[in-house]
C-alpha cells in the first residue's frame, strides 16, 4: 500500500501536503478523512467558509431508493452501508461530542397517484430488488400505516427501509474535525486558481492560491458545481455544470407528521433528466428538528441563485397534494443551492490520465451527501494502491469525449 510518495522534493516546510483537497465540504471532508487514514499529509483548502456551498444547501438524504441499477446505484449501496459504520469509528476517535450527525435511519416511502405511475414505479422497484435493493411494495391501503397523514389517493407504493438521513454541515465538520485530529490541516478564505506542473509539463506538482504557490503530490478538485471550472483551470476540462434546486422549511410541526423521506414517483424521472428546463417532484421529510423539507427542483441556468416563486408555489402545491396535512402549515424559510450535473448522471472520481497528480471528486448532483462515504473511500484506496471496494471504470474521468478550453 502507498502510504507517502517517495519524491519529497515538493515538501516545503509546513506549507506543502502529500494531498491538497480542494473543497470543504462534504465530498471533499470525506476524502481527506480517508486519505489521512491511511497516513497521507493533508491541507483542505476552501475560499469560504466550511461546508458552506452545495453541503449546507442539501437535505441529507443517504439513499438508494432513487437509483436504477448500474454503477451509481452499486456507489449508493456502498456508501450507505459505509455511513454507520464511519460515524461509529468518528465518534469513537473524537467522542461523541464531536461526531453526533443526526443519523436516523427512518427508512424511505415512494408512492404513485395514478394507474400508469404505479405500473411504473413497481416495475422499478422490481428491477432494483434483483439488484440487491431491500424494495417492499405495499398494497395501496398499507401506506397509510407508514405515513397516516398521507393523501389516500395512493395507487402504488414501495417501502425502502435501508434509506437513512444525517445533517450534513455536521457530517462534513465531523470528517473534517477527524482530519485535525490525525495532523491535517484546513484553511478557509484561500482560492485556489491553477496547478503548477513539474518539468515535463504533466504532473501536478503544487497549486496556485490567493495565498501563494503551495506544493504538493497530489490535488483533489472537490469543487462541487464549480469543478468544471477548477478542471478548465488545471488544464483537465471537464463537463460539470450547476444544477440549481430549492427547498422550502415549515415550521416546526408535531413529532411523527412525516415519518419517512417520502416522494413521488416522478422523482426519478425527474432526477434522470437531462433537460436543461426545469423539473419538479414533490419530496417530503421531517428533521429531527420537527421542521419539514420541501423539494425537489432542477433547474440548469448558470449560477443563477434566483429563488423563483414559481418554483416554490409548485413545491409547496406537491407536498400538500402527498400530504393535506400540509396545506395550511406556515412556510418558515426557503433556500436553493447548485449541485454538480455531468451529463450521463454519474460522478467523475479517480485520477485524471491528461494530468497526473490532479484528481477529481465531482459530479454527484443532489446525491453527494449519500454518496460522500464511498466516494472518499474510493478515491483514497486508488491513490494509495488498494483493491477499490466498487469498480471505478464508470466514474473515470476519461469517459468523456475531449471538452475545449
Amino acid at each position: 500500500m502507498r502510504v507517502l510518495r517517495k519524491e519529497r522534493d515538493y515538501i516545503d516546510g509546513a506549507a506543502g501536503a502529500d494531498v491538497v483537497v480542494v473543497g470543504s465540504g462534504i465530498v471533499g471532508a470525506a476524502c481527506a478523512e480517508s486519505l489521512t487514514r491511511r497516513g497521507a499529509q493533508v491541507l483542505v483548502l476552501d475560499r469560504g467558509p466550511l461546508a458552506a456551498g452545495t453541503t449546507a444547501c442539501g437535505e441529507g438524504n443517504l439513499l438508494v431508493s432513487g437509483r436504477a441499477p448500474g454503477p451509481g446505484l452499486a456507489l449508493a449501496q456502498a456508501s450507505l452501508h459505509r455511513w454507520p459504520r464511519l460515524l461509529a469509528a468518528l465518534r469513537e476517535e473524537l467522542g461523541p461530542g464531536r461526531a453526533e450527525c443526526e443519523y436516523e435511519a427512518k427508512g424511505g416511502l415512494v408512492v404513485a397517484t395514478d394507474d400508469p405511475s404505479g405500473t411504473a414505479l413497481r416495475a422499478f422497484a422490481a428491477a432494483q430488488r434483483a439488484a440487491g435493493v431491500d424494495a417492499r411494495e405495499l398494497a395501496p391501503g398499507e401506506a397509510a400505516a407508514f405515513e397516516p397523514h398521507l393523501t389516500p389517493g395512493v395507487s402504488a407504493a414501495v417501502h425502502y427501509p435501508e434509506d437513512a438521513q444525517l445533517q450534513p454541515v455536521l457530517a462534513a465538520t465531523s470528517l473534517l474535525a477527524a482530519v485535525r485530529a490525525r495532523g491535517g490541516r484546513i484553511r478557509t478564505g484561500v482560492d485556489v486558481t491553477g496547478v503548477e506542473t513539474g518539468r515535463d509539463g504533466q504532473r501536478v506538482v503544487g497549486v496556485h492560491t490567493s495565498v501563494g504557490r503551495i506544493p504538493c503530490g497530489a490535488v483533489v478538485n472537490a469543487c462541487g458545481p464549480w469543478a468544471g471550472q477548477f478542471a478548465a483551470a488545471a488544464g483537465a476540462p471537464l463537463p460539470v455544470l450547476p444544477r440549481q434546486g430549492m427547498v422550502l422549511v415549515t415550521a416546526p410541526l408535531p413529532h411523527g407528521t412525516v415519518r419517512h423521506k417520502v416522494y413521488d414517483a416522478g422523482y426519478v424521472r425527474a432526477a434522470g433528466s437531462s433537460d436543461a428546463a426545469l423539473q419538479v417532484a414533490a419530496v417530503v421529510e421531517a428533521t429531527q428538528a420537527g421542521t419539514v423539507l420541501i423539494g425537489s427542483s432542477r433547474r440548469r441556468a448558470g449560477f443563477d441563485a434566483t429563488l423563483r416563486t414559481d418554483v416554490l408555489r409548485a413545491l409547496a402545491r406537491g407536498a400538500a397534494r402527498l400530504f393535506p396535512v400540509l396545506g395550511g402549515v406556515p412556510v418558515m424559510r426557503a433556500y436553493g443551492g447548485f449541485r454538480p450535473y455531468t451529463p450521463d448522471h454519474l460522478p467523475v472520481v479517480g485520477e485524471d490520465p491528461r494530468r497526473p497528480g490532479l484528481w477529481h471528486a465531482t459530479g454527484h448532483e443532489g446525491a453527494g451527501i449519500g454518496l460522500a462515504a464511498a466516494t472518499g473511500e474510493l478515491l483514497a484506496e486508488l491513490w494509495a494502491g488498494e483493491p477499490p471496494h466498487v469498480d471505478p471504470e464508470p466514474f473515470r474521468a476519461g469517459r468523456f469525449a475531449p471538452v475545449a478550453c
